[in-house]
């Protein structure tokens, strides 16, 4: 079952409950499925890769969104936007721990021979098209550089 599938079962839960906060999660995972799709021209809809991207970026949207509110002291703003990456974030897959995304990193930096802040592209490009979905790009340039500065 695709993601659209998934969140429009979700969806009729959410209204059947009338859970909100889900339902308007949920409508902003659809409507991004929508616009994605119609970008690309239709057609057979969007990859499995595609789709974690997507709502990786509707969560991220709401955490930074979170953040801000936050910064401004406005709790009663940031409150939506972090229950909204709860229901969002249930459509990603398993993310890694610190350890296991180090893990990753310390072993691609051992495989290309990276020597400093100079590989930090190549170490990137490739330990983020290895954990595509499963860690955020945040987590992983954090962790490069920490080992790379070494």
């Amino acid at each position: 079952m695709g993601l659209q599938e998934k969140v429009m079962t979700e969806m009729k839960a959410a209204m059947k409950a009338k859970d909100t906060v889900a339902l308007e999660s949920l409508r902003a995972i659809k409507s991004a499925i929508l616009l994605a799709q119609t970008e690309k021209g239709g057609g057979d809809g969007l990859s499995e890769e595609d789709e974690v991207k997507l709502v990786q970026k509707l969560v991220k949207q709401r955490k930074d969104s979170a953040a801000i509110f936050t910064e401004q002291g406005r709790s009663d703003l940031a409150e939506p936007e972090l229950a909204q990456v709860n229901v969002i974030s249930k459509f990603l897959p398993a993310q890694l721990t610190a350890e296991e995304v180090e893990k990753v990193v310390v072993r691609t930096i051992a495989d290309v021979g990276a020597s400093g802040m100079k590989d930090m592209g190549k170490v990137m490009g490739l330990v983020s098209k290895e954990l595509s979905g499963q860690a955020d790009g945040k987590t992983i340039s954090t962790i490069v550089k920490q080992k790379l500065a070494k």
